[in-house]
C-alpha cells in the first residue's frame, strides 16, 4: 500500500447545513452527496455533479425479519466522518496503480423505540459516488434474514440510457447494452450492472454499479415502485427461498458487524472516463493474497472456439492436438495454453455423477502434455464446469498445483445469488492459496473481487466472440458498444483473434470454423481496447499463417502487444460509435481504433506524448476484410496521426521513442 504524505483520519468532511442535511463532497469538490431526513424516517440520497442534479432525492433502506425494526422510525443520527487520500497498486490491471480518494460520512441511526441501530455510510471521489448500510451485530441482529432494498437511483430528467435487460435471474449475463429511454425502463425489467446514462449537461455520463459484493446478490435493476423516473435494486432470491419469506439473503454475524454492498454512482465528463475509471476496484475490499508475485497476465492458445482444429492427422481432444497447441503458443511467444472443457473424465457443462475433474481421458497423456508444455515455457490452464469442481474442489486444485498448473477457467455458473457469491469467494480464496489463476465464466458482472483477490484475473460475463458461432449478434455496433458499458466494471474475457473475416451481407455461421463480421483491423485494436490481463488466440493455429507459411496481417502486432498497463486514457469516441483508446506500457504507447458498420478517418492529436521524438508504426484496414496496411512514421507530441477506418473496420499503432527504437536495432 502506498499512502500520500496525509495520514488516514478521522476528520470532519461533511457539515450539518441544517438540522437534517447532510452532505459530503468529494475531494474536488465536484462531486456532493447529500443525505436528507424529514421526521422519524431514513434519509433520502441524492449525488450532484459539478453543480448538477444527477441523481435525484432517493429511498433508502433495507427489509429485514427482525420483528419491528424500525417500525417507530430513528431518532437524529451520529454523525462521523473521515478523508482517506492512498494510493494503491493494481497486480494485473488497465493502470499500475489508483487512488484511493474519498471523503466519507456516517450516519448511525438508532430506533425512537427498541435502541437497535442501523448505519448508511455514503462516499465522494473524484469519479463517483456509493453508499452502503452497516448493521452491528446486536440483539435480534445475530442470525436475520434480509427481504430486499428500499435503494433507489431517481433520476431528475428522462436520461438517455444504454442497458442490458436479462429479463430472468438465472442466466450467463451474456447480452446487448441497448439504448433505451430512463422513461421506458419497465418495472419487469431485469438490468445488469452496469446501466450507463447522459445527463444531457455537455457530454457528462454515470452509471450505476456495485462493488464489496460478500455474504448477499449481486443486484440488478428495474423501475422504481411509484412509477418515477429512474430504478430500484432489485435482488435475486436465494434458492431456498418460497413465497411467504422470499429472503435475497440470510447472515450469522461472527464479526461487529454486517455491511451490505456498495451502491455506486460512477460519473465522468464524457462516457470515455467512465472506461478510464478504476471506481469499482476501488470499492472494492483490499487484497487478501499478501504475495503476489506468481500472478500474471499473458496470452493464451486456446481450442474450443475454432473446434480443436489443430494442424494434425486427427484434431480433436487428444495428446497430438494439445502437443500442436503448444507448439503454436511457443512459436507465438505466448504464455498460457487452456484447455478447455472435455479434457477430465465426466466433464460436462452441467452436473454430471460420475464425473472426476482430477483425472484426464485415456485420449490425454496429461504427464506427457504437461512436461512439453514446461519444456518449451508454456503454462497450461484447465476448463471447469463449476459444480464438478465444487464436488472436488480441495483434492482438485491440490492436484493441479502439483501437476504445474497455473490457472482455471470455471464455467456455467449462470447465477448471482447469495450462495453463488459466497462461492466466487470461496474458490477464489482457495485457488490463491495453490496459487492458480482464475478466469470466471457464465459469471455475473464484476463487482471489485479483481483487487480483493489479484488472481481473479478475468472472466466472461460478456456477450463476446463466440456468439459469432451459432448467431449474427456480434455485431460492429455491439463491439464498440462493450468498452463503454460492461468494460467499464472490470475485465471482459471477450475472446478475441478471430481471423477469417466477412462483411456483414457475406458473413455465415460456422460452428467449427467461424468467421467475424469485422475486418482484420478490428480483430487486431481488440487487443488493446478491451482489458483483459488474460486474453485469447481464439482462432486455430493455422488461421494465423499464410499458404507460404508467412505469418497472417496482423500477427506481429498480436505478438508484441502487452496485456497489462502502467496508464489508459480513451482518447475520442462515443457508445456505439467508435472508441480510440491509448494505453501506455514503459514509455510505448499503444493505441487501438475500432468503429461500427460506419467508416471514419480519425485525426488524432498526440499531445498526451512527452517530448522528443518518436517513431509510429501504424496498422489500418486494407483492400480486403482480412488485409492490413502498415506504415511508418516519424512524429512528436504537436504532431497528429490520421487513423483510417474500414465500416466494422481498426486500425492499431504502436509508438515508441526514437532513442528507444536505436537501442533496440
Amino acid at each position: 500500500m502506498l499512502r500520500s504524505i496525509l495520514p488516514l483520519m478521522l476528520m470532519t468532511v461533511a457539515v450539518a447545513v441544517s438540522a437534517e442535511t447532510y452532505t459530503a463532497a468529494s475531494p474536488d469538490g465536484q462531486v456532493v452527496v447529500t443525505l436528507d431526513k424529514s421526521g422519524a424516517d431514513l434519509p433520502t440520497w441524492r449525488v450532484a455533479y459539478k453543480g448538477q442534479p444527477v441523481i435525484a432525492p432517493s429511498a433508502t433502506g433495507l427489509r429485514t425479519d427482525v420483528a419491528g425494526f424500525g417500525l417507530k422510525g430513528f431518532k437524529p443520527p451520529v454523525v462521523t466522518n473521515r478523508t482517506v487520500n492512498e494510493t494503491y497498486n493494481i497486480v494485473v490491471g488497465k493502470a499500475k496503480s489508483a487512488p484511493d480518494h474519498f471523503n466519507e460520512t456516517t450516519l448511525t441511526f438508532e430506533e425512537v423505540e427498541g435502541g437497535r441501530k442501523m448505519a448508511i455510510v455514503v462516499r465522494a471521489y473524484d469519479n463517483g459516488a456509493a453508499v452502503r448500510y452497516v448493521l452491528p451485530n446486536q440483539p435480534g441482529f445475530e442470525s436475520f434474514g434480509i427481504l430486499g432494498e428500499k435503494t433507489e437511483f431517481a433520476f431528475p430528467k428522462d436520461y438517455d440510457c444504454w442497458g442490458l435487460n436479462l429479463g430472468k435471474f438465472h442466466n450467463a449475463h451474456e447480452g446487448e447494452f441497448d439504448a433505451v429511454k430512463a422513461s421506458l425502463i419497465r418495472d419487469h425489467y431485469l438490468l445488469d450492472s452496469p446501466l450507463v446514462c447522459k445527463t444531457g449537461t455537455g457530454e457528462t455520463a454515470f452509471a450505476l454499479a456495485e462493488s464489496d459484493v460478500k455474504h448477499y446478490p449481486a443486484a440488478f435493476y428495474n423501475r422504481k415502485g411509484d412509477n418515477g423516473l429512474g430504478v430500484a435494486v432489485k435482488l435475486p432470491p436465494r434458492l431456498d427461498s418460497d413465497s411467504l419469506k422470499p429472503y435475497v439473503t440470510k447472515i450469522t454475524q461472527t464479526g461487529p458487524e454486517f455491511k451490505t454492498p456498495w451502491r455506486v454512482v460512477m460519473i465522468g465528463d464524457s462516457a470515455r472516463a467512465l472506461v478510464e475509471s478504476n471506481l469499482i476496484a476501488t470499492l472494492g475490499e483490499p487484497s487478501k493474497i499478501a504475495d503476489t508475485g506468481w500472478i500474471k497476465g499473458g496470452k493464451s492458445a486456446w481450442d474450443w472456439w475454432n473446434g480443436f482444429n489443430a494442424p494434425v492427422k486427427n484434431p480433436g481432444i487428444n495428446t497430438e492436438t494439445y502437443l500442436a497447441y503448444i507448439d503454436f503458443a511457443k512459436e507465438m511467444g505466448l504464455d498460457y495454453m487452456l484447455i478447455d472443457e472435455g479434457w477430465s473424465v465426466g466433464s460436462s457443462t452441467r452436473p454430471k455423477p460420475g464425473s472426476d475433474v482430477t483425472k484426464a481421458i485415456p485420449a490425454l497423456d496429461m504427464p506427457k502434455i504437461l512436461k512439453y508444455a514446461k519444456d518449451r515455457n508454456v503454462k497450461v490452464m484447465l476448463w471447469l464446469q463449476w459444480q464438478q469442481l465444487d464436488w472436488q474442489m480441495d483434492e482438485a486444485l491440490a492436484t493441479y498445483e502439483q501437476w504445474g498448473i497455473v490457472g482455471i477457467k470455471i464455467d456455467f455458473m449462470d447465477r448471482s445469488d447469495q450462495d453463488m457469491v459466497d462461492y466466487y469467494h470461496k474458490v477464489l480464496s482457495k485457488a490463491a492459496k495453490h496459487k492458480l489463476l482464475v478466469d470466471l465464466h457464465g459469471a455475473y458482472a464484476p463487482n471489485g473481487l479483481v483487487r480483493t483477490y489479484p488472481n481473479y484475473i478475468t472472466q466472461e460475463g460478456v456477450l463476446g466472440a463466440e456468439y459469432n458461432k451459432w448467431t449474427t449478434r456480434i455485431t460492429a455496433t455491439h463491439n464498440v458498444t462493450l468498452p463503454y458499458t460492461r468494460m467499464i466494471l472490470g475485465p471482459i474475457d471477450y475472446t478475441p483473434g478471430g481471423f477469417a473475416h466477412r462483411t456483414p451481407e457475406t458473413f455465415e455461421i460456422q460452428i467449427d470454423r467461424p468467421m467475424t463480421m469485422t475486418t482484420r483491423g478490428q480483430a487486431v485494436a481488440m487487443y488493446v481496447v478491451y482489458d483483459s490481463p488474460l486474453t485469447m488466440l481464439s482462432d486455430a493455429p493455422q488461421a494465423y499463417k499464410k499458404a507460404d507459411g508467412q505469418w497472417e496481417d496482423g500477427v506481429d502486432f498480436i505478438k508484441s502487444v502487452p496485456v497489462t498497463w502502467d496508464e489508459t486514457r480513451v482518447l475520442q469516441g462515443d457508445i456505439g460509435q467508435f472508441i480510440v483508446t491509448a494505453r501506455r506500457k514503459g514509455d510505448v504507447w499503444y493505441i487501438g481504433a475500432m468503429t461500427n458498420e460506419q467508416g471514419r478517418t480519425i485525426t488524432l492529436p498526440l499531445s498526451f506524448l512527452k517530448g522528443g521524438n518518436y517513431d509510429a508504426r501504424l496498422w489500418q484496414d486494407g483492400a480486403t476484410v482480412s488485409s492490413l496496411i502498415t506504415t511508418s512514421q516519424k512524429t512528436t507530441a504537436s504532431d497528429s496521426l490520421t487513423l483510417t477506418l474500414a465500416p466494422s473496420g481498426g486500425a492499431v499503432a504502436v509508438i515508441t521513442p526514437k532513442d528507444k527504437v536505436k537501442k533496440t536495432k
